[in-house]
């Protein structure tokens, strides 16, 4: 970066002197809140945030120095719960992405899936039923073994995970039987979630992002 795009000192004093100010309205609304989830105590802890990562950006850029804390970003968190104080239900919402990485070792697997099965005609060709149709290896892999299975199991199938993450949502009561299943994700609600957890690569790329530029800190101290 060119020292005419580096921040002033005094833009860096006006950051910090915002973290201040955004320290101080958050105090301030966590005493005053009504609640567990007050919107004002939200609206101030995003305030905080992003002034907070305001200071450090131009700290950074100034004077290539870091700051010890960081705030969660505004993006990273629900929006306040607005579901019941005491759920009578609860629906749990779990997304997982696979690679279909080894195709070959996928079919094998739901073939033998096939190969063992009673209710398979003796005089059928098994090997029609799965064939190199990765479509109906998955049918049959997914038809056998529950969600949490594969996962554990994911690179026997020849797949590799991706992405997950489970949402659990809170409810007055649990929905009629068949009334969601056409559309079972529509009425996904960040509001009501209780709690949610993520896996991602990502993260594990942050982490190795700040490693880095901690080990880049210690180098220009000479440490």
């Amino acid at each position: 970066m060119s020292d005419a795009a580096q921040p002033t000192a005094a833009e860096v004093r006006a950051a910090a002197d915002a973290v201040k100010a955004a320290l101080d309205r958050h105090l301030e609304a966590v005493e005053a809140r009504t609640g567990e989830d007050d919107p004002a105590v939200y609206e101030a802890f995003n305030a905080l945030a992003s002034a907070a990562e305001t200071y450090d950006e131009k700290l950074y850029d100034r004077y290539d120095e870091v700051t010890p804390f960081e705030i969660p970003g505004a993006d990273d968190a629900l929006p306040p719960y607005g579901g019941p104080e005491d759920p009578h239900a609860l629906s749990v919402l779990i997304r997982r992405d696979y690679a279909v990485v080894e195709p070959q070792r996928l079919l094998a697997q739901a073939q033998r899936i096939a190969d063992l099965d009673p209710d398979v005609d003796a005089d059928t060709t098994v090997g029609a039923i799965v064939g190199s149709s990765v479509h109906a290896a998955v049918g049959v892999l997914f038809g056998e073994y529950e969600p949490d299975e594969i996962a554990s199991r994911h690179k026997e199938f020849g797949l590799e995970e991706g992405d997950s993450t489970l949402w659990v949502s809170a409810a007055e009561e649990l929905p009629e039987p068949g009334e969601w299943l056409n559309t079972p994700f529509d009425q996904a609600d960040p509001t009501q979630v209780v709690c949610r957890f993520d896996v991602s690569s990502v993260f594990d790329e942050d982490e190795l992002l700040d490693e880095e530029e901690d080990e880049d800190v210690l180098e220009g101290e000479g440490v």
